[in-house]
């Protein structure tokens, strides 16, 4: 079976191919369903080519007129023969499915795709057209008609057209149980599918028919156009490829004309462009990232008819930026109780693409596009997972707690200890937790504490102290102090967020002056 030019009909053949194949797993009204709408489907595909053969035929008969020679006379003739036989064919088809129907207790009046009372009957056809033999009938009348279609054509051109017959026999699968075409074909067929075979057949000699009517317009020059140069072109799937991602492009075989008249003219966007040996050079410049979107329009004008015909064809490409990235591995670090965030980017994948999950460490995210927020809630390791777009990626952090704070009374150089002017010491209100060096909106709070005083020659007196600000007994010993005096602060205890309870922190000695 050659292959035909015309998706609609390639689609059909496909389609036909398919069902079949699962017409020998399972005979279920669905599968028969489909085989009575792909009849209907190919036989309006067929009434398309139909009015093509027609504009043909006229385009041919126009040359004639007009040139009046042996040449067009000759292809006149030729076409007209070609239309015969297909018309032949057709007919004869059309006789031997009526035959099927009427065996197969005639039309069904309460559908509306003329399939018979009994369309899911097998005996029928194997009786038809294995053993009465109206299947090798069939075949001879194929192989018959094309044989008659060949011979139109000149002997120099034959195996050229030869390549454009669609009529032809399928050849037997290797797996295939069936020695001749015939039981390939017919045995134990239902006969629904055996009527969009007879439709197909038919649509096959019709194409045959316009592949014939082709050859001899180009006889007499009713193409529209002569392309008589050509190109390769190379039209890549994607506007961009990432490494180990692999690389796809349709290539084509590019003809234009030469001929001034052809009046080649081709825009992207709108904008025209020079066009040179039936090429036009684009170029942009975008400061933009992102999915771009070219439309390219070509124009070509009928030396004969001066019509102007234009095809469009859209063109997807993305725009980055040039990024690198830098990252210290140890300082992947995730804090539990505050929120930490992060920035997922990957050049030449699309934001949008890109599926950001989290696990581990009790981890909970948060965010859109290429901003998040992760939380967390235990030590331990958590992991970012990025995919899609291509990639699938691990990336680990771990997880701490906040690290400790510091207790300080105020601040200064002094807060921390040593010795400190009476005044200011008496002017503290309590103890304070500083989070030194750590870039985390947070606050640690002073939980609890004890305050040892110690006069001179005298024995201590020590007051715990809940929350960070003096109690009443604190506060009397605080505004008691005077140069000399010794004051400790132990035992102290700050709650930072993530805190399931306070931690135990530095102590602090101070002496008055």
């Amino acid at each position: 079976m050659s292959i035909p030019k015309e998706p609609r009909q390639l689609m059909i053949n496909l389609m036909y191919l398919v069902l079949t194949a699962l017409l020998a797993l399972n005979v279920s009204a669905e599968i028969i369903n489909a085989f009575f709408a792909l009849n209907t489907g190919i036989r309006k595909s067929s009434e398309v080519v139909d009015k093509t053969n027609i504009v043909l035929k006229q385009g041919i008969d126009k040359q004639a007129d007009a040139y009046k020679n042996a040449q067009t006379a000759a292809a006149r003739t030729g076409a007209e023969k070609a239309i015969e036989i297909s018309k032949e064919f057709c007919a004869y088809i059309t006789e031997v499915n009526s035959k099927l129907v009427d065996a197969a207790g005639g039309p069904d009046e309460k559908y509306a795709d003329a399939r018979p009372h009994r369309y899911k009957d097998k005996d029928v056809t194997t009786r038809m057209f294995l053993n009465e033999g109206k299947g090798k009938e069939i075949e001879a009348k194929i192989v018959e008609t094309k044989e008659k279609f060949l011979a139109l054509i000149d002997e120099a051109d034959r195996e050229m057209v030869s390549r454009s017959i669609t009529l032809s026999l399928d050849e037997i699968p290797k797996d295939s149980k069936a020695k001749t075409w015939v039981e390939y074909k017919f045995r134990q067929m239902p006969v629904a599918a055996v009527m969009p075979l007879f439709s197909k057949l038919q649509a096959d000699a019709k194409n045959t028919e316009t592949a014939i009517l082709n050859y001899f317009a180009d006889k007499v020059n009713v193409k529209d156009i002569k392309f008589d140069n050509f190109k390769v072109a190379i039209a890549p799937k994607n506007g961009y490829v990432i490494a180990g991602e692999k690389f796809e492009a349709d290539v084509y075989l590019a003809a234009y004309s030469t001929n001034p008249g052809s009046g080649v003219s081709i825009s992207v966007n709108g904008s025209g462009l020079a066009v040179r040996d039936g090429v036009g050079h684009y170029e942009s410049v975008s400061n933009e990232i992102g999915k771009k979107t070219l439309r390219a329009s070509a124009s070509i004008v009928n030396p004969l008819t001066r019509e102007t015909k234009t095809v469009t064809s859209d063109f997807t490409y993305e725009v980055g930026r040039r990024s690198v990235a830098v990252s210290a591995d140890k300082m992947n670090v995730f804090y539990i109780g505050v929120q930490n965030p992060i920035s997922v980017a990957a050049a030449g994948v699309s934001s949008n693409d890109i599926k950001v999950s989290a696990n581990g460490g009790g981890a909970n995210l948060s965010g859109s596009g290429k901003n998040f927020i992760v939380t967390v809630a235990t030590p331990g390791e958590c992991n970012i997972n990025v995919s899609g777009g291509g990639l699938n990626e691990t990336f680990k952090f771990r997880v701490k707690r906040i690290p400790d704070p510091v207790a300080q009374l105020g601040v200064g150089k002094i807060a921390k200890g040593g010795n400190m002017p009476n005044g200011e010491f008496k002017a503290q209100q309590g103890l304070v937790a500083m989070l030194e060096g750590f870039d985390f909106d947070a606050r640690c709070d002073i939980q609890s504490y004890n305050v040892t005083y110690v006069a001179k020659r005298q024995d201590p007196v020590t007051y715990p102290n809940q929350g960070a600000r003096y109690n009443s007994n604190n506060q009397g010993i605080i505004n008691r102090a005077k140069p000399g005096d010794v004051y400790y602060f132990d035992e102290v205890k700050a709650r930072c967020p993530g805190d399931q309870a306070g931690r135990q922190i530095n102590s602090l000695v101070f002496q008055i002056k």
